[in-house]
């Protein structure tokens, strides 16, 4: 018979009181951040710190890489989805774009470096883009009170939806506006470049005199053409039988003999 404590091969270990079991858990967790900042010393400075939770231990550190979104490459489907997204980015388009909103925001803006990365990280704190909806404003009446310059991802993302919400205001339809991890992740640079050439061809159809650039750099918007009819002109329109009703004039049967009679040679 075994008793309480024992196993058939020996003694077993002796259990901890909650004091000592508590003791044990502080100097693993003290081992754990202790290793954990040695390895950050190494790294270097090219390193930021993200916090995990150690169970009824506190707290440690861990060192993951800056200046990109914590996603893994695309692997299979989706990446021949992002593929295709990518390609639909337009270089020219970039230029033509860069071109008007230096101009629209202001010669002290920088030039952002030629390609679609160089693209992305120009607008992605969203002062670029504040900056330029509040140009197509009157003064005094800016949709965006402050504009500030962050390295924080979350005020970055901020500037961003307050720049798409002014613009959603401004007359750009829902369906094309990006959505904000389109620019900041850099996923759908495509879908960036088509909703700030909606905003250029809106501002030119507006001719409120805000625009700075070449009117002919975007493609002009289709205007309202409402047509005032009278009620006489109106009451003469029900007594035309349309078209589609069908005709009584053109081709008949004038001449053409009737059916089961035989045919007719001259």
């Amino acid at each position: 018979m075994v008793k309480r404590g024992d196993s058939k091969e020996g003694p077993c270990t002796p259990m901890l009181s909650p004091r000592h079991q508590a003791g044990s858990r502080e100097r693993l967790a003290r081992a754990i951040r202790s290793r954990q900042t040695d390895r950050q010393t190494s790294q270097g400075k090219g390193s930021a710190r993200r916090c995990h939770h150690v169970p009824k231990g506190g707290w440690v550190t861990q060192s993951v890489p800056t200046g990109m979104a914590n996603r893994g490459p695309s692997y299979g489907l989706s990446r021949e989805v992002q593929q295709k997204i990518d390609r639909q980015y337009d270089p020219e388009l970039e230029q033509l774009l860069v071109r008007w909103m230096v101009g629209q925001c202001g010669e002290d803006i920088p030039q952002p470096a030629p390609g679609r990365d160089g693209f992305q990280q120009w607008l992605k704190d969203g002062t670029v883009l504040c900056r330029l909806i509040n140009s197509l404003y009157p003064r005094g009446q800016a949709p965006v009170a402050k504009i500030q310059a962050s390295s924080m991802a979350f005020k970055q993302m901020e500037q961003i939806s307050q720049f798409l919400q002014a613009a959603e205001r401004y007359g750009i339809a829902a369906t094309d506006i990006f959505q904000t991890v389109d620019l900041w992740e850099g996923k759908n640079m495509a879908c960036v470049q088509r909703t700030l050439m909606n905003l250029g061809s809106l501002a030119v159809a507006k001719g409120d005199g805000l625009f700075v650039g070449d009117p002919n750099w975007f493609p002009k918007k289709s205007q309202e053409n409402r047509r005032v009819f009278s009620e006489d002109k109106l009451k003469e329109g029900q007594s035309v039988i349309g078209l589609q009703m069908g005709t009584n004039r053109g081709a008949s049967q004038a001449g053409m003999t009737g059916y089961g009679m035989p045919r007719q040679i001259l």
